[in-house]
């Protein structure tokens, strides 16, 4: 979306006095020495800078008041979180990636007194991926955040922390607005790392992953390969962030189905919910060769081929639990399946990959159905 700060014309942003008030008023704060916001809106690039007078002695300090007063608050929200995921929770909130997108939100770059065409190429690239992202990248996307994004915010931090007598609460009071969305305990359940997690469910299968990379012009090509077979590839300028996207890509292929992920959030809704275990209707013929006593692996396609003769609406899946860190994880999944003007519920077992879950409750569903009596 585009803020205030990017619809500014050229002639404004570059005077610095005009660039102190903007941020002032973004901060909704005023400074007592107006001389820190000045260096820390400079640039090394500009001829007029020294060693000691740009953004980069505030950002210095600047990364550490954030850290500090990061680690406090979710010391604070989470008094039963361990260290682990403490750090987790610090490292998301700190990361170039998430200060990248917080200095491109507030447009903070066209504050920066520079002289740098190259580095002004680099960010324009970088806030035009940013608004094509679909949500909120925690990792970081097909891009990766030029570092002087991440920068500015921290020498704005600095400035902040170093008028306010490096009073971290303050600091915190005045700054926490301009970081929402915090990342938090349940956003990084629902968008755990990607390379940690592939790794980690992969091992837990007893899979052996690879993630190869070459190079072709300026592009990184990232390739992952389980025991030895192509599964995904991915590109990207940077290595790293090549990594990241065929990661998330291998995930889908490995351990969630695109088709299935269309229909997850559907559930009739003129039609009554109930359990397989209920309803007194006469009884129907299944006509499925299964043998429910055996592992559940299949039942997906048993289930939709029963569906299909029958005429019923395609199974429906949806994740009901997760449980676990990233690295060690299971899912308990449910089914819904739509019969007349029933809808039919049921949740399997907990496995350690989703498509392993879902065929548990396939499974469940298969064995309701045939001892349930439905018209």
């Amino acid at each position: 979306m585009m803020t205030e700060a990017n619809r500014l014309p050229a002639e404004e942003i570059t005077n610095t006095a005009t660039s102190v008030t903007a941020v002032e008023e973004l901060l909704k704060y005023r400074f007592k020495n107006t001389k820190l916001l000045e260096e820390a809106l400079t640039h090394t690039s500009c001829n007029s800078s020294s060693a000691s007078n740009n953004y980069q002695r505030l950002a210095f300090v600047g990364d550490a008041a954030l850290g500090l007063a990061i680690s406090s608050y979710f010391f604070s929200v989470y008094p039963d979180v361990d260290c682990g995921k403490l750090t987790d929770l610090r490292a998301a909130n700190v990361s170039t990636e998430k200060l990248g997108r917080v200095a491109v939100r507030h447009g903070l770059y066209n504050y920066l007194r520079r002289n740098s065409p190259i580095l002004d190429e680099k960010v324009k690239e970088f806030v035009i991926t940013v608004q094509q992202e679909a949500e909120m990248e925690f990792y970081g996307g097909v891009m990766k955040a030029p570092k002087i994004l991440a920068d500015i915010v921290e020498s704005v931090m600095g400035a902040v922390y170093v008028d306010c007598g490096f009073d971290v609460n303050s600091f915190w009071v005045i700054f926490r607005g301009l970081l929402e969305p915090i990342i938090m305990l349940n956003m990084l359940k629902e968008q755990p790392q990607p390379v940690t997690t592939l790794f980690g469910l992969c091992k837990k299968d007893g899979k052996q992953v690879e993630v190869e990379h070459r190079k072709e012009g300026d592009k990184n090509i990232a390739s992952v390969y389980v025991d030895g077979q192509f599964i995904a590839s991915a590109s990207s300028e940077h290595k790293e962030n090549a990594k990241l996207q065929v990661a998330k890509a291998a995930l889908k292929e490995l351990f969630y189905d695109p088709y299935d992920e269309m229909d997850v959030e559907f559930v009739p809704s003129q039609k009554k919910k109930t359990n397989v275990e209920f309803a007194p209707f006469q009884k129907i013929k299944m006509d499925v060769e299964f043998d429910p006593t055996k592992e559940s692996e299949g039942a997906k396609q048993k289930l939709n081929e029963l569906c299909g003769r029958k005429k019923w609406s395609k199974p429906s899946y949806r994740i009901e639990k997760e449980i676990g860190p990233a690295h060690n994880r299971s899912f308990a999944c449910s089914v819904q399946v739509s019969i007349g003007e029933n809808v039919f519920s049921v949740t399997g077992d907990e496995k350690s990959r989703v498509k392993d879950a879902e065929n548990s409750a396939a499974l469940a569903m298969i064995q309701g159905l045939q001892e349930s009596k439905v018209s």
